[in-house]
């Protein structure tokens, strides 16, 4: 593994330059911009978890599951110092350890290899189960999934468990860029409410909504919010 940390490199204003350095994917540039204002929000402000104790027990966990176009997260785990950002330019290349898909053998702060769409809830479900075998009930688990994912069965088997298993601990921020192949009745937030889930959706660029909407109280339920990006927004 990289084992390289930073000093943080900026702050929000500085993701576009960051991301700027990434090239040769831009077919998934829509897929890391629809994140971005999500992740710099969770990062910044919401998730406890720094280079320091990236492999503490206590730590939250973020699991990126919408892991094709991961160049915003790599833009803001370097902004908040997990590797130094000359890592940035090499995106891609044979001897990276910024892959286009991420790869937590790799690279400081990344927590699941991903990119294989639909594994990354179930893989949340397992992790707050596994915390909770250990005794480790403060600890968060935070996954960041894709709508297009929600198309994906083993996502609708962990949605339908985590909300009568009371898991609280666990977290889903959906990113609806409207770009599902399958509608759902009510929409998505409605699937979550549906199975038990405390749910809110927000306009996924507003950083104060998302923030607003991350830190709602949810006791005793699973918190999933949906964070808008599509046409609309």
């Amino acid at each position: 593994m990289t084992n390289t940390t930073a000093a943080p490199t900026g702050d929000y204003r500085d993701m576009n330059r960051l991301m700027s350095l990434m090239t040769g994917d831009e077919k998934h540039g829509p897929a890391a911009t629809s994140t971005l204002d999500a992740l710099w929000v969770l990062y910044d402000r919401v998730l406890r978890v720094t280079p320091s104790t990236a492999d503490a027990p206590d730590r939250d966990r973020f699991l990126l599951s919408k892991g094709h176009g991961p160049m915003a997260y790599y833009a803001v785990l370097a902004a908040h110092g997990f590797f130094g950002e000359e890592l940035l330019s090499g995106f891609g290349a044979y001897d990276s350890p910024l892959g286009h898909h991420p790869d937590r053998t790799l690279a400081p702060g990344i927590e699941i290899g991903s990119g294989s769409l639909g594994h990354g809830l179930p893989l949340a479900v397992g992790s707050v189960l596994g915390l909770r075998a250990q005794g480790l009930t403060d600890p968060r688990v935070w996954v960041l999934i894709g709508d297009a994912e929600l198309d994906e069965g083993s996502n609708h088997e962990a949605l339908a468990y985590a909300g009568p298993a009371r898991l609280e601990q666990l977290h889903t921020v959906v990113i609806d860029n409207a770009s599902a192949s399958y509608g759902r009745p009510g929409g998505i937030a409605a699937r979550f409410a549906a199975a038990g889930w405390s749910v809110d959706s927000v306009d996924g660029r507003d950083h104060e909504a998302l923030y607003a909407a991350f830190t709602a109280p949810h006791p005793g339920r699973p918190r999933a919010v949906v964070a808008r990006v599509g046409p609309k927004n």
